[in-house]
């Protein structure tokens, strides 16, 4: 009887560890944290905006002209353009986490270089690490917080990202409105070691440790994010599972890219970063200023700057609360429609007022356009390409898929940077603007043919997805061999 009473007790406990939910406050804690270096990314790129014009005013006691300030500036995207294919490769050697401690070093180093920059070489060297440090984080945060989450909050944790991204932004152009840029770049400075500080305290993705046959430290990792009441055995089941089907079909890296899923999965990637950048954010908010003056606005340019910061972060907060209900999907075809609409109608105001005629009476449309713009903009284009790199590939090529991704996304920042007033001098403002709006068109037609909806799914029925209904994971899955120098 009383051996029927312990096993009974027995069962009973079994079941209610399997059923136990997951504990999500810690995942939500680690997603939280190694997301800032999103947050230090947008101290990255927004650095220069309230920076430029005390450095033109002559606050380092040497001449800074506009000229010098374009190289200053692009600097920063050719540090991230190098660092995306560095990263991709080291993600996979020593880690997540220990990738993300590694680039608070260059982040650092670089603003120590512009803190006590003694000329533009200087300024520009100091940039080109700090891009480097940046745009390293874009590629491997998603890919940590896509690991590390549950599949019902993966979009979520995804979001976060660019969620700390436009709180940088935000940040420096509030602490830029009234501190030097010596100032400014100190407090920048002090970002990468609070990072540090807090993100040695965060457990290694379990995905890593299985990888590296480290089973004990996977379940350990795992229920860290999962809490001590979850039963994770099922869970880490499933990893080795897939990774044990991933190392049985080891293949060549061009091999590993031949893959349906991992062909598809590339298209995607390098389709919404394309989009990203090529839809007209960077314009928008280069014309900022102007917008609001166009408007009939009185206000400041650093109070302008710092309503729109407010506007993205806002939304993009938003985005986090509500990407795992309504979906990726939606919420980008909702996002680029209403981006090509707003730019056409940008480009419309600036048409009319180029050709002379009187715009007083619509003075409010083009505050209007950019306020509606950065809103669906931030709840799509902006947050869900970064969470979608982290969730389309096959984990055996992630690294290096994520980092094709990411570098293609900075040389595209770094195309619209260089290139864009020689663009608008030739067309016209207005043609700039139209321009965006037929490739915000063709990203609503790309999102509809082309981007699956992953809201709710695992990173193994994702890959499924993408690589056709009809192949199972074994057909989709392969691994790169890294033996007799093959990748």
């Amino acid at each position: 009887m009383a051996a029927e009473t312990k096993m009974g007790i027995s069962q009973q406990t079994l079941v209610s560890n399997q059923t136990q939910k997951a504990k999500r406050i810690t995942q939500y804690m680690a997603a939280l944290t190694a997301t800032i270096g999103g947050f230090i990314m947008g101290t990255i790129l927004a650095w220069t905006s309230p920076a430029g014009e005390k450095l033109i005013a002559g606050e380092y006691g040497f001449s800074v002209t506009e000229s010098d300030l374009s190289y200053i500036g692009s600097s920063m995207a050719l540090g991230a353009v190098f660092g995306s294919p560095v990263v991709g490769n080291l993600v996979d050697v020593v880690g997540r986490k220990n990738t993300m401690l590694l680039l608070a070093v260059p982040t650092l180093v670089g603003w120590g270089l512009i803190i006590w920059a003694e000329s533009i070489l200087m300024f520009c060297a100091g940039r080109l690490l700090t891009g480097f440090g940046g745009g390293s984080f874009a590629v491997v945060v998603p890919m940590y917080t896509a690991e590390i989450g549950e599949a019902e909050i993966r979009g979520t944790l995804g979001t976060y990202f660019q969620l700390q991204c436009t709180a940088g932004i935000l940040f420096v152009y509030a602490v830029g409105s009234w501190a030097s840029v010596f100032g400014l770049t100190m407090i920048c400075a002090t970002l990468p070691i609070f990072f540090v500080g807090l993100m040695i305290l965060m457990p290694e993705s379990p995905q890593f440790h299985l990888k590296k046959n480290r089973v004990k430290k996977a379940k350990e990792s795992l229920q860290w994010f999962r809490g001590s009441e979850k039963d994770v055995e099922s869970e880490i089941t499933d990893m080795q599972n897939s990774l044990e089907k991933e190392r049985s079909d080891k293949v060549p890296l061009m091999q590993a890219f031949s893959t349906p899923a991992a062909k598809r999965g590339l298209l995607i990637g390098l389709g919404v970063m394309f989009i990203q950048q090529f839809g007209g954010i960077n314009a928008v908010v280069f014309y900022t200023v102007k917008i609001f003056k166009d408007a009939g606005s009185s206000l400041d340019a650093n109070l302008a700057t710092i309503i729109v910061g407010t506007i993205m972060m806002v939304t993009t907060w938003i985005a986090t609360l509500i990407v795992d209900r309504l979906g990726r999907r939606i919420l980008l075809l909702i996002s680029s429609l209403v981006m090509c609409l707003s730019t056409l109608t940008l480009g419309y105001y600036f048409y009319l007022k180029s050709h002379g005629s009187d715009v007083s009476n619509i003075g409010w449309l083009p505050l209007g356009s950019l306020c509606v713009f950065i809103i669906v903009f931030s709840l799509g284009f902006g947050p869900i390409p970064w969470m979608l790199v982290g969730e389309i590939f096959p984990s055996q090529i992630k690294g290096i898929a994520c980092s094709i991704a990411c570098l293609f996304n900075w040389a595209s920042v770094l195309v619209v940077t260089k290139f864009f007033g020689d663009v608008s001098a030739k067309l016209g403002g207005h043609g700039a603007f139209w321009i965006f709006s037929v490739i915000a068109a063709l990203g609503t037609v790309f999102t509809y043919v082309l981007v699956p909806e992953t809201k709710g799914k695992t990173l193994d029925e994702i890959q499924m997805e993408l690589g056709g209904s009809g192949e199972s994971t074994e057909d989709v899955m392969v691994v790169v061999d890294t033996k007799d120098g093959k990748y």
